[in-house]
């Protein structure tokens, strides 16, 4: 079995030269240590340090000199488009307070399909549109490139007077 102790510098991969690919939703790109299959169907095995956190497009390193790209699998998303910055703003306000991971880009929100939070929206006169995509929320901000482990441990705890 073929071992992955390596995320590379997408500055430093060379190009040209074939490379492996691994496909896994969101969830298990945040897992650093697991069995994985490797698009070709062959088994692989993650040992990537501790709090490290894959992106699609991101480069991988085998045990034997192999280059593995990691690809984003389309799963089930819940998708916000608008134009409207004030009404995008306050999507994130709401879906933040929830502490719901998002992906942000211009003119969409998007996160792991949830009938309740696309209900939420709707009751704030957004439309929200079920798909398969890619999701990749965006890191935090304590999350680096590829490891949100930040050297210092703080607890983060608050109480909220109203329900989930």
């Amino acid at each position: 079995m073929l071992k992955i102790e390596q995320i590379l510098d997408k500055k430093n991969v060379p190009l040209r030269q074939p490379y492996l690919s691994l496909t896994l939703p969101h969830e298990r790109r945040i897992i650093s240590r697991q069995r994985v299959t490797l698009d070709d169907g062959s088994d692989a095995g993650l040992f990537l340090p501790r709090g490290s956190s894959l992106q699609h497009g991101d480069y991988l390193q085998g045990d034997n000199g192999a280059l593995i790209r990691v690809q984003a699998a389309a799963e089930t998303v819940s998708t916000l488009y608008c134009d409207d910055p004030l009404l995008l703003a306050r999507a994130c306000y709401h879906l933040g307070n929830r502490h719901v991971p998002l992906q942000i880009m211009k003119g969409m929100i998007r996160y792991q399909h949830d009938h309740v939070l696309d209900e939420m929206l709707h009751g704030l006169g957004l439309h929200v549109v079920v798909e398969q995509a890619p999701f990749e929320p965006e890191a935090g901000a304590y999350g680096g490139g590829h490891s949100h482990s930040h050297g210092h441990h703080h607890d983060h705890d608050h109480a909220h007077s109203h329900d989930h």
